[in-house]
């Protein structure tokens, strides 16, 4: 993501202008774009002009519109499908579609009217909101941060089936699939069945080469049930080898899964691990649900919390606020904050989980805790009903 440039008063007033680039960098957009801020994109309409005589001229013209945003949906990239035949047409981007009502108007579009922009990569976008909390800046801190983007490539197969994919920070890409017929073995023949493994295998390293840029990756995983993947790692290098391929044969010490605890993905997985790890063995330290850790929070017994960027995406702004004083909170007292990626496995099961959960850093029992807050709650009360007596008196 390029920073074009960037405005924000000490009162979190302002836009910020982004030039969105990969697939990571609209899932970024998705996450910034709230109901109520305004955003600005090039777009494409078809104009109908009237002449003297009466006759139409209709053509295409390239505006700017600003919209007050309604709704905003996210369409995640379509991977290409490859048989033995060969791979299909080329891939589909992400995209984002922005609906809402015209706040700026021009020659072409008027005031108030409803349209939708389809925000697309390498076109500028601005944003303008009333309130960049914290969150918002870190996440366009995060993601125009130079390097940033995938950095693991996996390769997913069975016999005769495989998926790649590029797995970034937040997001898992499947840029192809493959299925090779392969036919079983037959008693005292395997011709067929290992021609069809050969063509499968080719189709999987042709793949390799077009979709996982393994000089900038920081690992390739090949992952299967039973063997599939040590034959495949021993087919593509030896076809490395025939071909001279010496960028591939120069990144073979990339292609193992060790390094996968490197990543930003990876550290999600262990951590939401680690919580149902600590919930099977100290529940009265493993807190999850809204209500409960925000009243973990006030106690200050936060050392984790762990969180999902969906939460952030609440149309409602009371609820986000609530979220962001949370995260801001835990920070200020020394705990740790874990966002998680819906668009990952691990941040799908953390919604499962209400979509936040907390690592404690000593045990608290929550009927104690809950019974607490009721009693404070009461005598809060009590106290306010007999300043209200002492003044009718």
């Amino acid at each position: 993501m390029k920073l074009i440039n960037k405005f924000v008063d000490k009162f979190g007033v302002g836009h910020v202008t982004l030039r969105p680039e990969d697939d990571e960098d609209m899932w970024h957009l998705y996450n910034l774009i709230q109901e109520g801020d305004e955003v600005r994109a090039p777009a494409i309409r078809r104009v109908v002009s009237t002449s003297a005589t009466g006759s139409t001229d209709s053509q295409r013209v390239r505006i700017h519109l600003t919209l007050q945003v309604t709704n905003v949906h996210f369409s995640p990239s379509s991977s290409t499908a490859s048989t033995a035949a060969g791979p299909s047409a080329s891939d589909q981007h992400a995209a984002i579609q922005v609906s809402g009502r015209v706040s700026q108007e021009n020659q072409h579009v008027k005031m108030g009217a409803h349209h939708t922009l389809d925000l697309e990569p390498n076109r500028d976008i601005r944003i303008v909101k009333e309130d960049w909390d914290s969150i918002s800046l870190g996440r366009v801190q995060e993601a125009c941060v130079e390097g940033r983007g995938a950095d693991v490539g996996a390769i997913v197969c069975g016999e005769g089936n495989a998926a790649i994919c590029l797995l970034s920070e937040n997001m898992t890409v499947v840029r192809q699939r493959i299925e090779v017929p392969v036919p079983r073995k037959r008693m005292g023949s395997s011709t067929l069945h290992d021609k069809g493994v050969e063509r499968f295998y080719a189709a999987v390293y042709a793949g390799l080469l077009r979709h996982i840029p393994f000089m900038e990756m920081r690992a390739v995983v090949l992952a299967s049930p039973g063997f599939v993947k040590d034959t495949l790692y021993d087919y593509i290098f030896a076809e490395a080898t025939r071909t001279n391929n010496k960028a591939l044969l120069g990144a073979r010490q990339k292609f193992v899964a060790s390094q996968l605890k490197e990543t930003k993905f990876a550290r999600e997985g262990i951590m939401l691990d680690k919580f149902f790890k600590m919930l099977a063995s100290d529940e009265l330290r493993a807190w999850y649900g809204p209500d409960h850790v925000l009243l973990a929070s006030e106690r200050g017994a936060i050392g984790t919390l762990l969180i999902t960027d969906e939460l952030f995406r609440s149309n409602d702004v009371n609820q986000r606020k609530k979220y962001v004083a949370l995260v801001e909170a835990v920070r200020q007292k020394g705990g740790e904050v874990v966002i998680f990626s819906s668009m990952h496995e691990s941040g799908q099961q953390l919604n499962q989980l209400t979509g936040i959960a907390a690592i404690l850093t000593f045990p608290l029992d929550v009927e104690v805790v809950e019974e607490e807050e009721r009693v404070a709650k009461e005598e809060a009360q009590a106290a306010v009903e007999a300043k209200e007596a002492a003044g009718e008196n």
